[in-house]
């Protein structure tokens, strides 16, 4: 592992040390879980986006995904 300097203000790292307590992780266990979390959203977004853009390059029929419907429907 390597060792990084972070500078963050007073409240953050009242806040940060308050979760990691809640957690039972140490400082930086909870930042690296956070990092994890962080990158792993951005890469969902990016996914998206991407997902959305293409859509909008080809607009389909509604037939077309009308036997889909109700797989779309998770929640």
């Amino acid at each position: 592992m390597e060792t990084i300097q972070v500078v963050i203000d007073s409240k953050l790292l009242v806040a940060t040390d308050h979760a990691a307590r809640r957690a039972k992780l140490n400082r930086s266990a909870l930042v690296r879980a956070a990092l994890h979390e962080y990158l792993r959203n951005l890469k969902t977004r990016e996914l998206e986006e991407r997902d959305r853009r293409g859509y909008e390059v080809r607009v389909h029929e509604r037939e077309e995904s009308a036997p889909w419907e109700p797989e779309a429907e998770w929640w």
